[in-house]
């Protein structure tokens, strides 16, 4: 691959264990956390950074197959005016707001022909591809209070580890610990 111009970044919830979704896909466990009373204060010196925020500031999205059917199925379209491109080998998806992409040779291939600066990559295998690939520059993981026990992991194998430093970290009203993490390279 040559030379990239653009960030990869993700924004994703886990499970204490490290679940994105339980088995069958769904992520109401996410979505729809139960109140519940902490017992840690909510500022931080240095916060994580926060969707509202983290949103605005990209200007595409890679997300996998299984990722864009979870989306369509929430009702409102929520990435009007951004790039989304579909990594997908089911072929050409019939949907005028996303681009189809079958490697991730084709995806930032897309990526670098849309002049792109920061890129939102989204989904479990997605993540991992582009994790294997270095192309991940920046994590932000939300983690939830609850242990599902099994689902879909997060992180699969990689060929070496990973090294990370912290960029900023709070927990948040609803119990959330987030996390910003910047990739290391060399």
């Amino acid at each position: 691959m040559t030379a990239r111009t653009w960030r990869g970044r993700v924004f994703i919830g886990t499970s204490v264990d490290g679940k994105i979704a339980r088995e069958d896909g769904t992520l109401e466990w996410l979505t729809d956390l139960p109140a519940r009373q902490h017992k840690v204060g909510t500022s931080a010196a240095h916060p994580a950074l926060i969707w509202t925020t983290f949103c605005k500031t990209v200007d595409a999205i890679v997300m996998g197959r299984a990722t864009y059917d979870t989306i369509l199925g929430f009702g409102e379209w929520p990435f009007d005016g951004t790039h989304v491109i579909v990594l997908t080998t089911r072929g050409h998806i019939d949907d005028s707001r996303v681009r189809t992409a079958e490697s991730i040779e084709e995806a930032t291939h897309l990526l670098d022909a849309l002049g792109v600066h920061d890129v939102y990559i989204d989904g479990g295998r997605t993540i991992q591809t582009f994790l294997r690939a270095g192309l991940v520059d920046e994590l932000t993981i939300s983690v939830a209070p609850i242990v599902l026990g099994s689902g879909r992991a997060l992180f699969g194998a990689l060929d070496t580890e990973l090294h990370l430093t912290v960029r900023g970290s709070h927990a948040t009203d609803d119990g959330l610990v987030r996390t910003t993490y910047d990739v290391v390279r060399g």
